[in-house]
């Protein structure tokens, strides 16, 4: 993989968050993507969000597997902790950092294949164990690495650039994560930044594990007449359930909304995602009608899009179900990680 580093001059007016830091220190390298995939507003969106939050680059870690989508970690946040896992496995990765230091924020980007297919078996079980991490799938249904070969989320009838049709059925990584339980679920379109950010920006705040399914279209293998992952498709098809505003509890934010359209959701550290609502009748802390609402858009080919589902009350979240150390375990004194030979011996009598 190859990398090419941006110029470091920034303009001495660029504005600044909280820690006087401007969104150029919030890049990464420059893109080596297509010019236009969506990936690369993923990207600025991904940016914006850390800026925004005014987060640490060194408390942040990245994480991916295989794909054009993996590569995306290196073209945000040069200063955060970085980890490239083998294709697929990039959860495990994520659990086990997770694990040895609760204290820093990770963020996994990983692609439909890479998440799918080889890797479903991994995101399967990240899920179930609520591990505290905001979890990006960049959805463009190929593989856009091996020359555009049907993924598993191609919808039936999609056509490929070379014509061909796919007849398999898909796997919707929203149905998959509310049937597994997760507590946060949301979909958006790469096109879309005005609501991207923010859903972006309530994960990072989630206290467990935050999927946001990504649809973002490839232009060179799958944006096309036929394909229901092109920019075309997703913009005729596109059904904002909710329009999302993130409102983080630190700063003031003066914002205006007509009576009875806000519906704030409190998050575990206090902050709120406000939800302006566009039917009347859906909650997002509904599970089951947040599963059976998409099933029934996706049957009628529409992307729904926003918080799809919440769980703000779960007991679930990784650290708390596996009473985990606060520490990180790198900064455990020696004598607290050695329990001794006493301790050892009465440990393994449990099994003779």
């Amino acid at each position: 993989m190859s990398y090419i580093n941006k110029p470091r001059v920034a303009h001495p007016s660029l504005p600044t968050n909280s820690l006087g830091m401007t969104r150029r220190q919030y890049e990464g390298s420059m893109s080596t993507l297509c010019a236009g995939c969506g990936h690369d507003s993923i990207t600025a969106a991904v940016t914006e969000a850390c800026w925004e939050l005014s987060m640490r680059p060194e408390r942040l870690v990245k994480l991916s597997g295989i794909g054009c989508s993996s590569k995306t970690t290196a073209y945000f946040v040069s200063g955060a902790h970085g980890f490239n896992a083998v294709h697929g496995r990039m959860p495990s990765i994520a659990s086990g950092a997770n694990a040895a230091n609760r204290e820093l924020t990770y963020i996994g980007v990983s692609g439909d294949g890479d998440s799918l297919s080889i890797g479903i078996g991994q995101l399967v079980h990240v899920i179930r164990r609520n591990v505290n991490m905001l979890y990006l799938i960049e959805n463009n249904g190929v593989y856009g690495l091996t020359k555009g070969q049907f993924s598993a989320s191609a919808d039936i009838g999609t056509k490929a650039k070379r014509g061909e049709v796919n007849a398999t059925a898909p796997i919707d990584p929203v149905l998959l994560a509310l049937s597994l339980g997760a507590t946060f679920v949301a979909r958006s379109f790469s096109g879309d930044k005005a609501q991207l950010v923010p859903l972006i920006q309530a994960g990072l705040r989630h206290n467990g594990f935050a999927l946001i399914d990504i649809l973002s279209p490839c232009v060179t293998f799958n944006d096309h007449e036929g394909s229901t992952k092109s920019y075309t498709f997703a913009r005729e098809n596109y059904h904002a359930v909710v329009e999302a505003d993130f409102v983080p509890p630190a700063e003031e934010i003066a914002v205006e909304y007509a009576a009875g359209e806000a519906v704030p959701v409190k998050l575990h550290d206090g902050s709120q995602v406000v939800l302006r609502k566009l039917d009347p009748s859906y909650d997002a802390t509904d599970r089951s009608a947040a599963y059976a609402y998409i099933e029934a858009k996706l049957k009628k080919h529409e992307y729904v899009t926003g918080l799809i589902h919440i769980d703000e009350n779960s007991s679930t979240e990784f650290h708390t179900l596996n009473h985990s150390a606060t520490l990180p375990l790198n900064s455990i004194p020696y004598e607290k990680l050695s329990p001794g030979s006493a301790a050892l011996n009465k440990l393994m009598n449990r099994y003779r």
